[in-house]
């Protein structure tokens, strides 16, 4: 059987993951005490314990990184000969990156913490927001953007989840006024999210070249399997690729949809890492199965069938 991995992005987070892992497994907890000593934080506690630090891109990121790898790690050696690709959602592709190899645990828990932190940064003067639209073609929201930078605001489309579902990215004030005007157009539903970077969009821009040097001292060009990009939903393989894609990524919408339904013919299904996100896009986008696995339980369940 061949199969993709996919490890969910930021939004995923929740107090209390990892948790059921942490406890039943002393690889688990082997990895969240390398990550505590790595960022000098206590990820049991960040993860398990009620906090506002979870919901900070740059804690955000290496605890969701965490969890997802520490479910690969656990599932590896069952699947290592039949992974056809990884793909990760927008962090989650740097989950991917870690799975194959391409970057070590050490280096992936350190360079999404920089990566968030850098995101934040890039974002702090510029109220930045994020808002997901339910129920419109990409094409209306796509033109719709375009009109209104056109007239001087700061809005684009900044991840393509599935037919009907776009997350938009930008300033927050303009994103909040247009959320009328969306609604006009036909969208069943024009939310805003609860966060404070706009990713996936050109207000990440002054970040690119740091992060580009970041991700020149870390990543290997060493990949076991190849991993398909955010930005151009094809598959890369080499350290030169990644270099140009990863720091394309920040800037590029995140082509998820596209992905999926670009691949999907070289798998027979899909296995979620430390989530369940991707697997609700999934119905809406393939036909093949998508295993989430989260807890120990589940990964036992897997790792006993044929």
């Amino acid at each position: 059987m061949s199969i993709a991995v996919i490890f969910p992005g930021q939004g995923s987070q929740s107090i209390g993951m990892g948790k059921d892992l942490f406890e039943n497994s002393a690889e688990v907890r082997a990895y969240f005490e390398q990550a505590s000593d790595i960022l000098k934080e206590d990820m049991a506690k960040l993860c398990f314990e009620e906090n506002k630090k979870l919901n900070l891109t740059q804690y955000t990121q290496p605890a969701i990184l965490l969890v997802s790898y520490s479910v690969f790690s656990l599932i590896s050696l069952k699947i290592k000969n039949k992974i056809s690709f990884g793909l990760g959602h927008s962090l989650g592709e740097f989950s991917a990156l870690c799975a194959s190899g391409a970057l070590s645990f050490e280096q992936a828990i350190s360079l999404v913490s920089k990566r968030g932190y850098l995101m934040e940064e890039s974002c702090k003067s510029k109220a930045a927001g994020m808002m997901v639209v339910l129920g419109l073609e990409d094409e209306i929201l796509e033109e719709f953007c375009a009109k209104k930078r056109n007239r001087g605001l700061k809005v684009w489309c900044a991840n393509y989840n599935g037919d009907g579902q776009m997350v938009l990215a930008g300033s927050r004030e303009d994103l909040s006024t247009l959320e009328v005007e969306i609604k006009g157009l036909g969208a069943k539903r024009a939310l805003m999210l609860p966060m404070s970077v706009a990713s996936h969009c050109p207000i990440l821009e002054g970040m690119c070249a740091d992060f580009k040097v970041l991700l020149e001292e870390s990543l290997r060009d060493s990949f076991e399997f190849p991993i398909i990009s955010n930005v151009n939903a094809k598959p890369y393989k080499n350290k030169l690729e990644a270099l140009n894609l990863l720091s394309a990524q920040l800037v590029s919408p995140v082509l998820y949809k596209q992905s999926i339904k670009e691949n999907d013919a070289k798998i027979e299904s899909f296995v979620e890492c430390g989530g369940n996100v991707l697997k609700g896009l999934n119905k809406r986008l393939s036909q093949k199965e998508t295993l989430s696995l989260q807890n120990y339980a589940e990964i036992q369940d897997f790792l006993q069938k044929d």
